[in-house]
């Protein structure tokens, strides 16, 4: 074999140009300026956002249509708007489409044009924030022409244009590697520029180190998962959605154990593109022979769901892509389509799907977290999961701040400015992660009111595919014919590693509400439950796993 031969057995890529990898290596998003069209009185924060597209949730309860905001203040830059659903299917006329099932939410993109409706363009690049405040601003001074001097000049919530938001980015986030905290992705030049292990003055990023909570191979020496036969089952498993990077190969994630496309309606649900972190490891980014950031993410995700609930079936969603970004919409429309399937599977339908938990190991800060100030199309999508029966496990976030991150936040947590009031549905559990010893939380754990519980999310072992990158061992002395050399730092063949961040705390914890829930689910108790007996087994199996005070 020569050195320019790929390791056998490892899938290789497409066969991309210099362009496509640099291409898919630009942050869809922009980084919020809490300067540009300030509004009076609303305290505004930074977030990553995509510029050309706003999220327009229908509110039943407004009188006044939000599109002809929109249009007039993207007319007053020169820009039009395009109304399309959130695969981006475009939509005729102004209003909504009809709801894909009782009591879900419609959520809509707009797309902002660089031509207004004359066909004319404009020399400025669309920009959604400055949208979004100059339509909120026509409405509050709207309101004050109309009501009188003594309405107060104070923003209400109707000035804020409910159910309109910036279409925000998420991220897959393992500790220190959050697109959108580092400036350049491509900052650390040469990967060997390294020596000292304590080089770094962040104890934060310590974690990122392999060998200190980075992802780096290990050895696993112990028995697989005991899995109940399936001729045993009388009932059906306990089912755990992860909307995540998908689920690579791994002896313990076999097809009957995991579902990698899931289907509604004959339509995939999720990303189905070559650009998969989940089989090819080196996609994007410099030649460097150094994996991706966030390759293999889902599959050791699934691997912990496994561990803690060996009878678990893992629906692996796709949604995020080799640089672990998310866009908004893709997770809004992953979640509508699950609520889809999982509201046939109550009525008894046979193409409907159970879904017991529903993990999230991504996050988002929003600009305007407080009372009114933010949309809430993803919380809504949420509640009708969570009203169906389906607990929500999401992490809190690496990145050592007390500052509330979307979705983890989204429940009435104690002292919450949220304006969340709480319902009947399922839980909301939000997970921060601790350290190996359980006696202490991890540093690059977010904390605060709203982290509602906290597992262990720091070195903890799971699955990988089996991927080899270019970096080597640092020292090779082959004798009697054996190759004899230092452990590889990034040689996952041997299919499992340590890794640290909350995203692997959330699915220990939805994974331990699977297994309290299987008893009863494998022993053929739960049929078609009605929602309200749905979500009192959740219910019971969550307050088994944490303390729902």
């Amino acid at each position: 074999m020569t050195t320019d031969d790929p390791t056998p057995g490892t899938p290789q890529p497409p066969k991309w140009s210099w362009r496509d990898r640099a291409r898919g290596s630009i942050p869809v998003g922009r980084t919020l300026n809490p300067l540009d069209e300030p509004l009076n009185g609303l305290q505004v924060f930074p977030t990553a956002y995509v510029p050309d597209r706003l999220l327009v949730t229908q509110d039943l309860e407004e009188n006044a249509d939000p599109l002809d905001d929109l249009r007039q203040a993207a007319a007053a830059f020169g820009w039009g708007l395009l109304s399309e659903r959130l695969d981006g299917t475009l939509l005729s006329g102004n209003g909504f489409p009809e709801p894909r099932f009782p009591e879900a939410p419609v959520t809509i993109r707009v797309r902002i044009t660089s031509s207004d409706v004359a066909g004319r363009e404009s020399p400025a690049p669309p920009d959604a924030w400055r949208v979004l405040q100059r339509a909120r601003r026509h409405r509050y001074l709207a309101r004050l022409r109309t009501a009188g001097a003594g309405s107060g000049p104070e923003l209400l919530r109707e000035d804020l244009l409910p159910g309109v938001g910036l279409e925000h980015i998420l991220s897959i986030d393992p500790v220190g590697l959050n697109p959108f905290s580092h400036t350049n992705p491509f900052s650390h030049t040469n990967p060997f520029s390294h020596t000292n292990p304590f080089s770094h003055t962040n104890p934060v990023d310590e974690y990122g180190v392999p060998g200190r909570g980075g992802r780096v191979p290990v050895a696993w020496i112990g028995p697989a998962p005991t899995r109940t036969e399936d001729d045993q089952v009388k009932g059906r498993r306990p089912v755990v959605a992860v909307l995540d990077t998908g689920c690579g190969a791994h002896p313990w994630l076999p097809d009957g154990t995991v579902t990698r496309q899931l289907f509604l309606d004959g339509v995939p649900i999720g990303l189905t593109d070559d650009a998969n972190p989940e089989v090819y490891p080196d996609l994007f980014g410099p030649l460097d022979g150094e994996i991706d950031p966030v390759a293999g993410h889902g599959t050791f995700i699934a691997g912990i769901v496994l561990q803690a609930a060996p009878d678990a079936h893992i629906l692996a969603v796709r949604i995020a892509d080799a640089l672990g970004v998310v866009e908004e919409s893709a997770l809004l429309d992953a979640i509508e389509a699950l609520g889809v399937l999982l509201h046939r599977h109550r009525h008894g339908l046979p193409d409907g799907q159970a879904i017991d938990v529903l993990n999230l190991s991504l996050s988002y800060y929003h600009e305007t977290p407080q009372d009114g100030a933010y949309s809430l199309g993803l919380y809504n999508l949420l509640k009708v999961l969570r009203r169906l029966g389906c607990a929500v496990v999401a992490s809190a976030g690496n990145d050592a701040t007390d500052r509330p991150t979307f979705p983890a936040s989204l429940w009435p947590w104690p002292g919450s400015d949220n304006g969340l009031q709480p319902d009947k549905g399922a839980p909301l559990v939000s997970v921060g992660a601790l350290n190996p010893s359980l006696c202490s939380t991890a540093l690059f754990s977010n904390v605060g009111p709203w982290v509602r519980t906290y597992a262990v999310g720091a070195s903890v072992v799971s699955t990988t595919p089996g991927f080899q990158g270019g970096l080597q061992a640092t020292a090779r002395d082959d004798e009697y014919g054996r190759r004899r050399e230092t452990i590889d730092p990034d040689d996952f063949r041997g299919g499992f590693a340590t890794w640290s961040g909350t995203s692997f705390a959330a699915p220990l914890v939805a994974g331990r509400i699977a297994h309290r829930l299987a008893t009863e689910l494998l022993a053929g108790t739960e049929k078609t439950l009605p929602n309200d007996q749905a979500v009192k087994l959740v219910n019971s199996a969550v307050r088994q796993v944490i303390d729902l005070a």
